[in-house]
Order: C-alpha cells, then sequence, then structure tokens
C-alpha cells in the first residue's frame, strides 16, 4: 500500500500537537530504556540481576572498569531485597587524589528506582585500598542519611589494584 505524501509522521506530529509529540517521546524512552537494561543484563554478561551478597562480589562486579582508573570515581551498585543488582551508577567523579560527595547525591538514584539497598564503591588511582579517615566520615554520614529514607547502605568498598577494603568487614560502617 502506497503512502500518500501526506501522511507522514511528522504531518501526524503537527495535526496531533504536543500530545502526539510527547506520546511518541516517552514511547522512544521506554523503547531506549528497555535496549539499556537488555544490553546490561546478566544473560549477555550485564551486572543487571546478579546477586552480590558478598564484598568479593562488588569488588568483582566493577573491578575491570575501576581498577585502572587515573582518577578517583564514586558508583553506586543498587540492589534489591535479594541482593541482585538493579544498576550501577556513576555518581561523581574526581581528581586524582580525592572525591567529595553529598549524601543526597549518593542516595538519589535509590529513591529513584525504590532499592532497598546500596553498596558505595569507589577507586583509589594510587592503588592502596586503604579508606582515609575522609572516607570513613563520608560513609558514617551516608549510612545516616540512608537510614532516614529506609535505604540501607550494606556495604563501601574502595577497589585498589589487585585488592579491595570492605568498610563493612572492617567493622567501619
Amino acid at each position: 500500500m502506497a503512502r500518500s505524501p501526506h501522511s507522514t509522521p511528522v504531518r501526524s506530529l503537527r495535526e496531533g500537537g504536543d500530545a502526539a509529540l510527547l506520546h511518541l517521546v516517552e514511547e522512544n524512552l521506554r523503547f531506549l530504556a528497555e535496549l539499556r537494561s537488555n544490553g546490561r543484563s546478566l544473560a549477555r554478561g550485564g551486572p543487571l540481576g546478579r546477586c552480590v551478597s558478598r564484598p568479593a562480589d562488588v569488588y568483582e562486579l566493577v573491578r575491570s572498569e575501576m581498577e585502572y582508573l587515573l582518577l578517583e570515581q564514586v558508583r553506586v551498585v543498587l540492589l534489591d531485597t535479594r541482593c541482585r543488582v538493579l544498576d550501577v551508577v556513576l555518581v561523581y567523579q574526581g581528581t586524582v587524589s580525592s572525591v567529595n560527595f553529598r549524601a543526597a547525591e549518593v542516595l538519589r538514584e535509590a529513591v529513584i528506582i525504590n532499592a532497598p539497598s546500596l553498596v558505595l564503591v569507589h577507586n583509589h588511582p594510587s592503588g592502596d585500598p586503604e579508606p582515609s579517615p575522609p572516607d570513613i566520615a563520608l560513609t558514617k554520614e551516608l549510612v545516616k542519611a540512608g537510614e532516614l529514607l529506609g535505604i540501607e547502605v550494606a556495604d563501601h568498598v574502595i577497589v585498589g589494584r589487585d585488592a579491595f577494603v570492605s568498610l563493612k568487614e572492617r567493622k567501619l560502617l
């Protein structure tokens, strides 16, 4: 069936007005979200759906991306009630030797997708994963803020080269 030159999708949008355009944008966003999710699924080797019940699991999840970064990054691993990964989100990128963050910005993604818990992860470009006093202080602040929102900060894993430190295992949470 031949299409009339007057029945193009653009013409339909013009005739349908803002509502039609909004609908088209919403459909495209849903489609892109589905593509992203499918591409990052466990079946395709991605992080989504993977169980991370131990600090070593978190380390293995992010190690290849974070171990040799030249700048510090803060990421959150968002978890469901069974410790399955809902998403891994880059929250901040800092300098070669530091990164500062606000608890609200770290918890934002958990609030948006209704994640009951998260693991904070950041790297040390020096390769030494030992936590600094600011790392410990910021983690404690984040735990308190998470409690107010009903979001458990399950751990803070610091990635070094061929090593990691779990603040939970060190009883520093």
